[in-house]
């Protein structure tokens, strides 16, 4: 598990529990306390409640995927990129027809008008994972997600709804805006820039 793999995991939560980092991660807790013990000693991360990345870590972060940039072909991700940009806005309405219903919060008493929207959600999961595949050839380490997308996918499917949208936990919404981050990064762009153009949740 690399530096920057963890530092960048960290940074995308804000703080976390070193229970949750590992689970995110995909990692045995035991085996990922000596990286975070590791990066704490050395000021990268601050281990209070939670952790998070101090201002050292986040300047060693920037660092990091600076160099880690230098050695992808930009053209492709940028095309990965703006494929996953077309998918957004259809993953974005349908977080936004999952939450409303004629304009009020969705009860979720409707099984059709679920049913339907869970149907746009796995064609939407279709289309994304060629695109997660497709940023991978450039940034390996950007493979997990489809991974991370898959089980909160099937969690949805299986009966449980939270796992669309809630926040604090790795809903299919957390995990494509953390995907969405990386895709910013990883094409040289910013969230402030993207947030201007309309294209940032």
């Amino acid at each position: 598990m690399s530096e920057l793999t963890v530092l960048q995991a960290v940074r995308l939560k804000g703080r976390v529990s070193p229970v949750d980092l590992a689970a995110t991660l995909g990692e045995d807790p035991n085996d990922l306390a000596a990286i975070v013990d590791r990066l704490t000693r050395s000021g990268l991360l601050v281990d209070g409640k939670a952790l998070r990345v101090s201002p050292y870590g986040r300047a060693r972060l920037d660092e990091l995927l600076t160099g880690e940039r230098q050695h992808v072909d930009k053209a492709a991700l940028s095309a990965a990129y703006g494929d996953f940009r077309a998918v957004n806005a259809e993953f974005k309405a349908v977080v936004t027809d999952w939450q409303l219903k004629d304009g009020h919060p969705n009860t979720h008493e409707d099984t059709d008008y679920d049913a339907a929207i869970l149907a746009r959600l796995d064609g939407v999961h279709r289309r994304v994972t060629p695109i997660i595949a497709a940023a991978a050839t450039q940034l390996p380490r950007l493979s997990r997600y489809a991974a991370k997308l898959q089980t909160a996918l099937d969690k949805v499917s299986a009966g449980d709804p939270v796992w669309l949208s809630r926040p604090l936990i790795d809903s299919y919404h957390t995990v494509w805006f953390e995907l969405h981050e990386e895709l910013i990064i990883a094409a040289g762009l910013t969230r402030e820039s993207e947030a201007n153009s309309g294209d940032a949740q």
